[in-house]
């Protein structure tokens, strides 16, 4: 099942959200997680926590992370540890991933170097 939410500022943030065959939510992203997408972001995030058993999040084709993006992950960290389910991170670029781990929520929210291996872990 694939639902494209659609793009939160257009060209710069498109969010689609899936569903793996076991049920766990797929959300990737593509362009700039800025203050302009973070809405529609935690949006997409929290309805996926609270519907699936985890969650992963899809950081491959983002060039670009800022606060309001870090908040946005841990707002749903927190929402998914509160329902006991998981949610983790996949395939940072360097740029982003430097930002993860500048304000330490790699620490907080696994991070996983591709999808297939955070989907495994």
């Amino acid at each position: 099942m694939a639902d494209i939410e659609g793009a939160a500022v257009p060209e710069r943030l498109l969010i689609t959200r899936t569903t793996t065959g076991d049920g766990v939510g797929l959300v990737i992203l593509a362009g700039e997680v800025d203050l302009d997408g973070s809405s529609q972001l935690r949006d997409v995030l929290l309805a996926s926590v609270e519907t699936a058993p985890g969650t992963v999040v899809d950081f491959g084709e983002v060039g670009f992370l800022d606060s309001s993006g870090i908040n946005v992950l841990i707002s749903a960290h927190r929402a998914a540890e509160s329902r006991g389910v998981w949610l983790r991170l996949a395939a940072p670029r360097d740029a982003v991933e430097r930002v993860l781990r500048l304000v330490g929520v790699d620490a907080l929210i696994p991070c996983y170097p591709s999808v297939e291996r955070a989907l495994t872990a």
